[in-house]
């Protein structure tokens, strides 16, 4: 028999219960939960008093290994394994039982008996303490209960706190002298928990910074960010003992200031060499570099020499013979160039040397050239009715003559044949030719200084006939 059957069998009446037994238990294949509150009058699953009581070899021993699955705020999950012993009458299911803490009487979680090896118990209130146990129900009765030892307390759950930092807010967050500072980062945990900022391990100043905190996250606001802001914004997130830390770096810097001073160290030939000393103020982050300009006495105009350069030497080289140059240098930082420049005192004099120009002769380079092809003729094999090129390529100078010929005869004039020469390249088209058209075809080219000639030979065949 079936566990179905067994279950259809404990709803039927008593002298129904003369069937033939089961052999065995048949294992559940899903879990079955309780009904959502227990039923307040219990329905008791062994006979009545008034009954003799059942031999013990017809009633299946106690469930094995009663143990809690899960618990939460609302509901706990119990299992439990079959008994040794099913009894001779055969396994009509499990009936769990409850009893809240102070309680004398047990409640049935499921009135009938079911085939399943494990229960969830819902509709729980938060504080309960509940005692649970199964029994084994045969058609001869109940069996023994297995007892959990310990009560089970339904207790608000306790999600440990964790804080997710943005991928932008993982890195040194910068930000310019009198912008915002916003730091936002989520935070999971439940109940809700309690988050604080620290700055660089102190509190924070009130006046100046101003923090929300709500469900899911934490919100740190600056309005006008100053440099004393600058440093590592730690968050907090605690709950019932457990917490969990964040940190942000928070750089706040502006435009450095102009380099120290600037001296002009030496002037020689078309070059100047200038030394600086690096400015006290760096705008609270490191130097990009340096950027040097100099500029004419004559015009003032100002032109970049140098562009983020790192050393506090250089030389300027390329001055114009003759002038008089001033240089300025600017610092530079993440904000950009600084507000105003160390300028050099003196001029950078570039004096004219007594230099006569020589100049040199031009010798006028000959290039005529006898005709000479860089690219000769290639043999070629074409089918009659369809035009055929012959192409080459001549080198001379003065432009040579291009003649063309076929077997050694001349084709000028020749309407079956088109010449083309263009930047050297000289062409042969051979209209519509016939197997007559095929021979040796030569291109000669002739200037004053001499002549050149390639060859090559065109076959023709007949085109197939269908």
């Amino acid at each position: 028999m079936t566990g179905k059957a067994a279950a259809e069998a404990g709803a039927c009446r008593a002298e129904d219960t003369a069937s033939e037994p089961t052999e065995g238990p048949t294992q559940p294949s899903e879990e079955v939960a309780a009904s959502e509150a227990p039923v307040a009058a219990p329905r008791a699953p062994a006979p009545t008093g008034a009954e003799p009581a059942p031999p013990s070899e017809d009633v299946p021993s106690a469930p094995l290994g009663l143990t809690v699955e899960d618990v939460s705020d609302r509901a706990v999950t119990v299992s439990w394994e079959p008994p040794e012993r099913l009894g001779r009458r055969g396994l009509q299911g499990y009936v769990l039982e409850l009893r809240r803490e102070g309680a004398s009487e047990w409640v049935p979680v499921n009135p009938r008996p079911a085939m399943v090896t494990q229960q969830t118990v819902r509709n729980l209130a938060l504080g309960d303490k509940l005692f649970l146990r199964v029994a084994a129900v045969s058609l001869a009765g109940a069996g023994p209960p297995a007892v959990l030892a310990q009560p089970v307390h339904i207790q608000e759950a306790v999600e440990a706190p964790r804080i997710r930092v943005p991928s932008h807010l993982r890195q040194t967050y910068i930000r310019q002298v009198g912008e915002q500072v916003n730091l936002q980062l989520p935070f999971q945990g439940s109940p809700k928990p309690q988050a604080s900022w620290t700055h660089n391990g102190h509190a924070l100043d009130g006046q100046r910074v101003s923090v929300r905190s709500g469900d899911q996250d934490s919100i740190l606001f600056i309005r006008s960010a100053q440099r004393s802001d600058s440093g590592r914004y730690e968050l907090t997130v605690s709950l019932k003992g457990l917490e969990a830390k964040a940190a942000v770096d928070v750089l706040v810097i502006e435009k450095p200031g102009p380099p120290g001073s600037i001296r002009l160290l030496d002037v020689w030939g078309c070059n100047a060499a200038l030394e600086w000393v690096p400015p006290q103020d760096t705008g609270n982050t490191e130097l990009l570099g340096y950027t040097v300009q100099k500029a004419d006495r004559r015009t003032g105009q100002w032109f970049t020499v140098l562009e983020r350069y790192r050393p506090t030497t250089c030389t300027v080289s390329d001055l114009v013979v003759g002038n008089a140059y001033s240089f300025r240098i600017f610092s530079e930082n993440l904000c950009g160039l600084s507000a105003s420049a160390a300028v050099t005192k003196e001029l950078a004099h570039i004096p004219k040397a007594g230099i006569i120009a020589k100049p040199q002769g031009f010798v006028k380079r000959d290039f005529s050239e006898a005709p000479l092809f860089t690219q000769p003729l290639a043999d070629r094999t074409s089918t009659a009715g369809y035009s055929t090129q012959l192409s080459c390529c001549v080198r001379a100078s003065p432009k040579p003559k291009i003649i063309w010929m076929k077997n050694q005869v001349d084709l000028q004039g020749d309407p079956k044949y088109r010449t083309l020469s263009e930047q050297g390249v000289c062409t042969l088209e051979v209209r519509k030719p016939s197997p007559f058209d095929s021979g040796v075809y030569t291109c000669k080219a002739i200037n004053a200084l001499g002549e050149a000639s390639v060859d090559c030979r065109l076959e023709v065949k007949a085109s197939a006939t269908h």
